[in-house]
């Protein structure tokens, strides 16, 4: 079973649709300098209907202990909210999304699932380690709910036009949301 959800950065508007859906991932971040001006208004119009609120730093090379320090002072996160490394840049190596995982548990990992968005080629074809941290989330443009990778994930992001959407392994909401705050444990 499966529920619905976008994921929204600074080109989507604040009031979109929330008609249908049980999450919104939010951009937050990127590298150490970028904060999106909406992701506070995206957030609040999702939680006003309820839904479950995540939150995406895209990760940029450099220094990834000083960008998971970035992302978890300015993501506007509450307790329970998932959070993910966004990895889609080249030159951004397995091994330092794999510091971003672990520094981000480091400093949010009692009160956040932190978890990793790529594509299916990063994660087959980049990715060294299998490191996904509490959720792989992979982008595969196919039938929702079935993208071409063998690895267990939990969120699959199904397509891209008009907006990013995106299915979770979940029965409902509450099981989500239930996923999503307990403290401290992974997987």
């Amino acid at each position: 079973m499966t529920i619905k959800g976008i994921d929204v950065s600074s080109y989507q508007p604040s009031d979109f649709s929330t008609s249908g859906l049980d999450f919104v991932i939010v951009k937050a971040t990127e590298g150490v300098g970028y904060v999106n001006p909406k992701m506070t208004t995206q957030a609040a119009h999702a939680r006003e209907d309820g839904l479950v609120v995540g939150f995406y730093h895209f990760l940029r090379p450099g220094d990834m202990a000083a960008q998971a320090q970035f992302f978890t002072d300015r993501a506007c996160s509450m307790e329970g909210d998932p959070l993910f490394a966004d990895w889609e840049d080249p030159d951004v190596s397995s091994a330092n999304k794999d510091q971003f995982l672990s520094e981000v548990k480091k400093l949010r990992g009692k009160a956040h699932r932190v978890g990793l968005y790529c594509n299916r080629d990063y994660w087959l074809n980049r990715d060294s380690t299998s490191n996904a941290g509490d959720a792989l989330w992979i982008a595969d443009y196919v039938n929702p709910g079935t993208p071409r990778i063998t690895a267990s994930w939990l969120f699959h992001q199904y397509a891209e036009h008009p907006i990013d959407s995106n299915l979770a392994r979940f029965p409902d909401r509450a099981a989500l949301r239930t996923w999503a705050t307990v403290k401290g444990v992974s997987g």
